[in-house]
């Protein structure tokens, strides 16, 4: 009778322990690390979100377009320059910069000169080196006739948005009425020509600050019909107003588009 029952208890199927809760709890925790990690890594290494906050790229970029910005395209290379796909900035480039005045800031705008290049504008045409642009992406908002903005560099008088500092260095670089970019500096205009301040107000863009280029709107939304104050039940309602609205309010044309 015993042989019985111990072939009985030898041959019958055996089931697998339970995992330990513990080791069920570690696993997750170890996954979700690793999930972090890598999101720290593509945020800090490869793309980066933006949101653009003015009209002065319309209508390539519009105010409430948020952006996946690409920080590898323009990296230096170095020993990684032959395995990663890293670009020269080229002419018509879109960048996200650091503002060089203030360069927590930052802002996006067009690459219009290089180093070396010879810049001008005639009534409001760009022309590099002597020969016009053909500027297919760009608008001008206002009838009025401005000096300084369509006819730049005019060294007779300064513009009232102009840097202080980017007067005189501007007066420095300029030869028979053309303004020559310097070694490592980039020339930046935007596309919303009239309502643009940009290179023609404070000067050049130095390479070390540029962040990456535009590659993705994965989100464009209107911006609110009226006016906010900085009141918190302004806020709120503004915020509820965002929420309740957000589907009539998303641009669905302009969501998931390529930047160019």
């Amino acid at each position: 009778m015993s042989e019985v029952l111990e072939q009985a208890v030898s041959t019958a199927p055996t089931h697998p322990a339970a995992p330990a809760p513990k080791a069920g709890w570690l696993s997750s925790v170890q996954s979700l690390a690793v999930t972090v990690v890598i999101a720290v890594f593509v945020i800090t290494f490869q793309v980066q979100a933006f949101q653009i906050p003015s009209e002065s790229m319309e209508n390539t970029l519009l105010i409430g377009d948020y952006l996946l910005v690409d920080k590898v395209h323009y990296g230096k290379g170095g020993r990684w320059g032959e395995i990663l796909p890293y670009a020269r900035i080229q002419r018509g480039d879109i960048i996200v910069f650091r503002y060089p005045v203030h360069p927590q800031q930052h802002f996006v705008k067009r690459v219009i000169g290089l180093p070396g290049d010879h810049v001008r504008l005639v009534d409001r045409t760009v022309l590099v080196n002597g020969i016009p642009l053909k500027e297919n992406y760009v608008i001008h908002t206002r009838s009025d006739y401005d000096r300084f903005r369509d006819d730049f560099p005019s060294t007779d008088f300064p513009s009232g948005n102009m840097e202080s500092g980017w007067w005189k260095e501007m007066h420095e670089l300029v030869r028979r009425g053309e303004l020559t970019v310097p070694p490592d500096r980039l020339f930046v205009l935007g596309d919303n020509r009239d309502e643009s301040l940009d290179s023609r107000y404070w000067g050049f863009v130095p390479r070390e600050n540029v962040i990456g280029r535009p590659l993705l709107i994965y989100w464009s939304v209107r911006a609110p019909r009226t006016a906010v104050s900085s009141s918190r039940s302004d806020r709120l309602s503004a915020f509820l107003y965002g929420v309740t609205h957000l589907i009539q309010d998303t641009r669905w044309n302009r969501t998931f588009r390529i930047v160019r």
